[in-house]
């Protein structure tokens, strides 16, 4: 059977979060329940040992909406979430993480500000992480805004909507998912940020320490800062039309 086209899509990465898959499905299609575009949603395995892909499966079962892809080999956050954005059909894509403490409740209001923007980015105003995490996250957004002359509040907020125009704009390396909408806006990309909830996580175990939060993503900012110092630009331009042929 034919697959059908899809005007939304709704990207999500997991690994080895097995028990979270089946509601997390469940909480997308009750926040869309009146969505009236087609929808999609794309659940991407990132080579889980845990059970996870036994779960998209079943998910799947319970929605044909549901689309379960799986990587062979861990890729990581970056490389599932394009993978996700490869697969997607639609013409609006919005992505949040599979560990439940996204919120899919915040979507439709997000899809409502996407009206104004290119790209819409989750603010946790009130995150329910540990001491360390927040903590490792305020270092980054200081070196992000000496590095880049930038200040986006909470970059390493998964949950997001933009149109597709913007995965056109993106360069594509381990770790761009952190620094997406500093690079969308950089390519000309109208980004806005909206606070959303964030919940305790109630399930699984956490994938982020010192080392892979905080001293990897001071790494990432040397390469995004060199890559901002040497993107092409969009310059204006003017064709002339041989009046000839009008």
């Amino acid at each position: 059977m034919k697959p059908i086209s899809a005007e939304l899509s709704v990207i999500v990465p997991f690994w080895n979060e097995a028990p979270n898959v089946v509601p997390l499905a469940k909480r997308i299609f009750t926040a869309l329940a009146n969505e009236p575009r087609q929808i999609e949603v794309i659940f991407v395995d990132d080579a889980s040992t845990d059970g996870t892909w036994e779960r998209m499966l079943e998910a799947q079962q319970l929605d044909s909406r549901v689309r379960a892809v799986r990587h062979l080999k861990h890729g990581g956050q970056s490389a599932a979430l394009w993978t996700g954005f490869r697969a997607s059909r639609g013409g609006v894509v919005a992505t949040l993480d599979g560990d439940l403490q996204n919120d899919p409740a915040d979507l439709p209001a997000m899809f409502v500000e996407l009206a104004g923007c290119d790209l819409v980015c989750g603010v946790r105003t009130r995150r329910l992480d540990s001491w360390l995490r927040r903590l490792s996250s305020g270092v980054a957004r200081t070196a992000r805004k000496l590095a880049l002359g930038v200040d986006f509040r909470d970059t390493g907020c998964t949950l997001r909507v933009f149109k597709r125009s913007v995965l056109e704009t993106l360069p594509v390396f381990n770790g761009f998912h952190r620094f997406m909408p500093i690079l969308a806006q950089n390519s000309g990309a109208v980004v806005k940020e909206v606070p959303v909830s964030h919940h305790p996580r109630i399930a699984g175990q956490s994938k982020y320490g010192v080392w892979n939060r905080l001293w990897r993503g001071l790494y990432d900012l040397v390469g995004v800062r060199w890559f901002g110092k040497r993107q092409l630009k969009l310059i204006q331009t003017v064709e002339h039309t041989d009046p000839r042929e009008a």
